[in-house]
């Protein structure tokens, strides 16, 4: 999933999308450890897969907080 498209989706699906991707990187791991994983390539993919979301989640947070401390400057 590219950026513009992790942009374009509603925070909570983003918080679902991460949470899935999370426990796809767990069960990536897993595989790792019993030596059953056929593409290593895949938990690279998964991680950055999980900061590209959490990346997108923390600019909203952001702007959430500055647009609301902006709302309370101005109402004084």
């Amino acid at each position: 999933m590219k950026m513009k498209e992790i942009r374009l989706k509603e925070t909570d699906h983003l918080h679902h999308e991460l949470a899935e991707q999370q426990k796809h990187l767990f069960t990536l791991r897993t595989q790792s450890v019993t030596e059953k994983l056929e593409d290593p390539s895949q938990l690279r993919k998964a991680r950055r897969a999980i900061a590209r979301l959490k990346t997108v989640l923390h600019q909203r947070a952001l702007e959430a907080a500055k647009s609301g401390s902006a709302k309370t400057a101005s109402a004084k």
